[in-house]
């Protein structure tokens, strides 16, 4: 039986790590567009676009990055050894301040463009 369930855990975690890959990639993908295709730039704000770009793909890594957790905490239930928890430990340790610092970031640079915004509706009420 628990010969078994290690065989389940071990399918679902590979599942969740090639979910991660694609989602990884599909951010990936998206930010060569958005850097390659022309868009309309605003002369007072030309790092605007590539600001949304990394932005738009730090979300897809946080979600990658949630997904390779979840995978290294169903391997922790499987790991046979000290050395393998260890690992896994430090691993997930790792992701999970890459994700702290990165969603940290992301909020403040996705702020400011809302921020600037208002400002301007203000600006222009008066």
């Amino acid at each position: 039986m628990e010969e078994i369930f290690k065989a389940y855990a071990s399918y679902i975690a590979l599942g969740l790590e090639i979910v991660a890959a694609i989602l990884i990639a599909i951010g990936g993908i998206e930010a060569i567009y958005g850097l390659f295709v022309p868009r309309k730039v605003d002369p007072r704000k030309p790092l605007a676009s590539k600001k949304e770009v990394w932005v738009r793909l730090g979300v897809w890594l946080l979600l990658g990055l949630e997904f390779e957790l979840g995978a290294d905490i169903i391997r922790s239930a499987i790991s046979p050894t000290w050395q393998d928890l260890g690992q896994l430990g430090a691993i997930a340790v790792i992701r999970t301040f890459l994700n702290y610092f990165l969603e940290k970031d992301i909020e403040k640079y996705a702020e400011e463009p809302a921020a600037e915004e208002s400002n301007v509706r203000d600006r222009r009420k008066e």
